[in-house]
Order: C-alpha cells, then structure tokens, then sequence
C-alpha cells in the first residue's frame, strides 16, 4: 500500500496511508491545491493531478440528513482510565477532531496537532460577530473564553488524553442516544467529538434560577456523537419514568431535556434551618436520564476551608444561612 506525503500551503506537512486519503479529504486536510508525492514520483504535484478521483467526489449529491451517513460529529473511539482520578484516553483516526476545554489536555502522541479557536467548531460558516456571541455564552455559563481543538494530521491512528480538574468521575454520554441533547451544571464539560454544539440554557422557572445550586444558566450539549462530563466523587445514574425525584441542589450533574427541573423547600421552617441539607431540594420529574453526584466539588471545598476551624458547610445554594443559628 501506498503511503502519501503532502505539503500544505501554510506549510505543515504530513504523511497518510492511501486508504485515509478520502479522510484528509473530509476533514479539509487535504485540498485540491495541497503538494503531494509518493513513492515513483519525480517531484511534488498538486492532488487533484494525481488523485483526481478524490475531489470528484466532492461534487456528490450530500449524504441523506438525519441518516447513519448524514452523521455530524466525529466518531471517535474512547477508554476511561482510572478509578477515583479518572482520565479519558481518545483514539483519533487521520482526520478525526476532537473539542476540550482549554487546560484539561493530560498527554497527546506525536501527529496530534491543537489549536485554540473562539466556539466549538460546530457551526464553521459563522462570522466574526457569531462566534463572538458563542464566546459571550461561554463566559456566562463560568467556562474559558475558548476551546481547544485537537486533531490527528498524521498517518494512523493516534491517542489524546483528558483529565477531569478534581476528584471524581468521568461519564461518558452518546448524544445520539440521548435525543441529541443533554443538560448539564455549568463547569461539567470535559471534552467532545468535532461537531458537538456547547452552549448554555436558561433556567425558564424563578425559584430553580434563585436557590438552585446553578443559577439560571445551565450547560447545553447538543449533537450526535459521544461527549465527557465529570463529575465529583462516584456517579449514579437513574432512569426516570415518571416518578419524582428530590436531590440535594449540589449533587445534580446532568439530565435529559424529557425531565421536568424545579426547585421545593426542605421540609417545614425548622428542617430548613437546621436540618444541614440546604433551604431548598430539587425536584426533577418525567421520562428520562438523571446523573448524580457524590461529593460536589463546592461541598469539598468548603470542607478544606473549614477544616482550620471555619464554618461548617451546608447543603444547598443557601444553606449557608443556617449557620445563624449554630452559635
């Protein structure tokens, strides 16, 4: 099999496999103008001289939307190391892309190249004044104003590793089986395949804005293909069908946009003051997925604080309050 060689105009260069070579091609790698040689040739030529059946493709009716071909993201293959400190190892054919937050890149093999870009990448046509709109969004929801973009330019497949920032849990998620969305707390984005939408969601009911532990804007994953959250301590996940469902407010990471969000008190006046779980429970009801945590990382937090003897942390957005009366 014949392994290509190609030079870009902006002067990277790299080498594939000539079973990858349609990949380059999709991914915008490869151009009709990119210098290529292999093995026999006498110098470089541009590749639609010498694989024109590459770009002939291009002129193709689209794939079929909605259909296994008309899939958006990139389909990457995955490994969840590690047990408390998690980290995921991502496999990248030739091509292949995947979205991170700035900083949470653990390692990476050579031929994976980065990029730090304004938005996800899901929506390349905007212009200037919509990506700044995703990058005010991002601001709002309490993430970096950018994301980095990790891509396999060379031959083969390679491998990207991602950390979560504290103690606890990867989960990951396939939007597509998923209704294409899922609704997470505001900092449990880890990482994506190329072509999954990160944006925000408001809160549309008062009481869950005011006392839920997230305040009004959530996190919005939409797409078709796999996402990574993370979460603190272990992660269980419950299958609604129906039934209601009470949490404490720090412990919700992430739920399906079938379930109903809300906010209750915490029992009568006195339980809310001194009972130690928060003013305030969430109420999630309806048909769908629920993922919870362990160990928020502000509940762990406030214990490192108090542990020289500060205030005794206390569940909820609010609970803090009950500490006027511990005296």
């Amino acid at each position: 099999m014949k392994t290509w060689h190609y030079h870009t105009p902006s002067g990277s260069n790299g080498n594939c496999d000539e079973e990858n070579l349609t990949e380059l091609v999709n991914s915008g790698t490869l151009k009709a103008d990119t210098f290529v040689w292999c093995t026999g040739m006498t110098e470089w030529q541009a590749a639609k001289t010498v694989l024109p059946q590459l770009f002939s493709l291009q002129n193709s009716p689209p794939p079929i939307p909605g259909g296994p071909a008309g899939k958006r993201s990139h389909e990457i293959d995955f490994t969840i190391l590690g047990e408390s400190m998690q980290m995921v190892e991502i496999e990248l054919d030739p091509g292949e892309t995947v979205i991170a937050e700035a900083g949470a890149m653990n390692y990476m093999e050579d031929g994976v190249t980065f990029e730090t870009k304004m938005g996800d990448g899901s929506t390349p046509d905007t212009g200037f004044m919509g990506k700044l709109m995703q990058v005010g969004k991002r601001a709002l929801t309490g993430e970096s104003l950018f994301m980095t973009h990790f891509t396999n330019r060379g031959s083969g497949k390679k491998t990207v590793a991602f950390a979560s920032p504290y103690p606890g849990t990867i989960i990951p998620v396939d939007l597509s089986q998923m209704g294409g969305e899922l609704l997470c707390q505001r900092d449990a984005f880890l990482c994506a395949a190329m072509g999954t939408q990160i944006g925000m969601a408001f809160n549309k009911k008062l009481g869950a804005g005011f006392f839920g532990g997230e305040g009004f804007i959530l996190q919005r994953l939409n797409g078709d293909g796999m996402a990574f959250i993370h979460a603190g301590g272990i992660v269980i996940r419950k299958e609604l069908k129906g039934e209601k469902l009470l949490v404490d407010t720090g412990c919700l990471v992430a739920f399906t946009n079938q379930i109903n969000y809300s906010i209750e008190r915490a029992g009568n006046l006195k339980s809310m003051i001194f009972g130690g779980e928060g003013l305030f429970l969430a109420t999630l009801q309806g048909h769908g997925t629920v993922w919870l945590q362990s160990l928020p990382f502000g509940r762990m937090a406030a214990r490192i604080v108090g542990a020289g003897g500060g205030t005794k942390e206390q569940g909820g957005a609010l609970g803090g309050l009950g500490n006027l009366f511990s005296e």
